[in-house]
């Protein structure tokens, strides 16, 4: 498989959860419209769904950095970034998504399955009286969203690889 291929399919799965997080955040405008309209018209309010708030809120969040990443959203010092031709860019790239971005995301994903496992097997839940049950599903979240961004930096390693090898064949 040409590594362009490969690249394009990577950065379809970070599309894909960049439309799932657009999709989830509708959600959330929906459960915040509906917890306000129960609570100031009908004087009743549902702690099950305002933790449904902030665990869309968290995937929202997750989800949306491997597509942020693929965008080229995510926090770079642009002052010197931005001033540097396309093969140096090339480079701080590669150097900065195998060095600090990878070893990081597989860190965090190793450690998340354990954390998660944990909560699974204690059958964690909210400690709310009327709050939501399996608390592992959102704690699952975390290492799910990481080993995406790991997916994601992947793409941008093969990007700059992409952009390292024409740039390679433009100068000769």
């Amino acid at each position: 498989m040409p590594i362009e291929k490969l690249e394009a399919a990577v950065n379809r799965i970070s599309e894909i959860l960049g439309k799932v997080a657009a999709v989830l955040f509708l959600l959330l405008l929906l459960n915040v419209f509906f917890d306000v309209i129960m609570r100031y018209l009908f004087n009743d309010v549902s702690i099950g769904m305002q933790e449904l708030e902030w665990h869309l809120y968290a995937t929202i969040f997750l989800l949306g950095v491997p597509y942020t990443l693929l965008k080229d959203g995510h926090v770079r010092v642009d002052i010197i970034y931005e001033r540097l031709g396309e093969t140096r860019q090339a480079w701080i790239d590669l150097v900065g998504s195998l060095v600090l971005l990878l070893p990081f995301v597989l860190l965090v994903t190793w450690y998340g399955v354990g954390f998660t496992m944990e909560s699974f097997e204690l059958g964690e839940r909210s400690g709310d009286p009327g709050g939501l049950p399996y608390r592992w599903i959102i704690k699952g979240m975390i290492p799910f969203a990481f080993f995406t961004i790991a997916i994601s930096g992947v793409g941008l390693v093969l990007k700059s690889v992409n952009t390292l090898r024409t740039a390679g064949r433009r100068d000769q």
